[in-house]
């Protein structure tokens, strides 16, 4: 009977034994190594172990999902940009590709792209033309933004009709704000007429800046400055300007930002030499 017993416990042993390596097969453990060093950045690593992956186990339902982090690896390495579009490319028409990975794929896809053209090849502008017209709104936009940044304006102005849905039709001030600012990059014609088109929201629209030197009747400064273009006025100015402007205090993104949330709409900065600056959005 002990004997029997014996027996029967060895067997289960060996059966649980059995369960626990079907779990995790040879495949899965090489993909999970090798996202591990691609959270890691070990990016020459987790490419020998993608490449493993897809070597040994080409059937594996793992060996898709490693074409996308072969992409991640490469794009990580830089100066391999075509092999990581290619790779993304290839993610993105698989069957199986995961919708995540997909959108991220082809934001990352955009990127390249603009990295290649900046680099001086222009025909890589053609894959992020392309997906001006793409059913997912989120690599719509994108491409759309980074477009706004060529050089060639004729070429830029070929994100405008997407980044005025954008002003027309989405909420998020942020986005809005980026869509706005990418027009009067490549279209300010285009941001005029959609603005007009569009009802006046309670948002913040114009900001105004007033200084007064001490004993002076009229402004020393007066400006009128629309909120779509606030971001654009910020990044003009020098960083030296705006570290003197911390010294004594004052912190133009944080002003701007905390103006644009508060339920009052004037700020008043009177400086130690009796000089007056006066800031409110109308």
């Amino acid at each position: 009977m002990k004997t029997l017993t014996a027996i029967i416990g060895f067997l289960v042993v060996l059966s649980l034994a059995s369960g626990l390596q079907a779990q995790t097969t040879p495949d899965e453990t090489l993909f999970r190594e090798a996202k591990l060093l691609v959270y890691d950045k070990n990016w020459n690593a987790a490419l020998d172990k993608l490449g493993e992956l897809r070597e040994k186990y080409p059937d594996s339902p793992w060996a898709g999902q490693a074409l996308f982090y072969k992409g991640e690896c490469l794009s990580g390495l830089g100066g391999r940009e075509r092999e990581a579009l290619r790779a993304y490319k290839d993610y993105i028409q698989l069957a199986d590709a995961k919708p995540s990975l997909v959108e991220e794929s082809e934001g990352s896809i955009v990127e390249l792209a603009f990295v290649l053209y900046e680099k001086g090849d222009a025909s890589a502008l053609r894959d992020i033309e392309g997906r001006l017209g793409h059913e997912n709104k989120v690599v719509r936009y994108y491409a759309a933004y980074k477009l706004s940044f060529v050089s060639d304006k004729k070429v830029a102005a070929r994100a405008a009709p997407v980044l005025m849905k954008i002003v027309e039709s989405e909420k998020d001030p942020e986005l809005l704000d980026r869509a706005r600012i990418a027009l009067l990059r490549v279209s300010p014609e285009s941001l005029k007429t959609v603005e007009d088109r569009t009802p006046r929201s309670e948002s913040p629209r114009m900001i105004k800046i007033r200084i007064w030197e001490k004993g002076r009747k009229e402004p020393a400064l007066s400006l009128n400055i629309p909120w779509a273009l606030a971001d654009l006025a910020l990044s003009a100015i020098d960083e030296e300007d705006r570290a003197d402007l911390r010294k004594k205090g004052y912190d133009l993104n944080k002003i701007l930002s905390d103006l644009a949330k508060s339920k009052q709409s004037f700020l008043k900065i009177t400086g130690d030499d009796g000089s007056v600056i006066e800031i409110w959005i109308e």
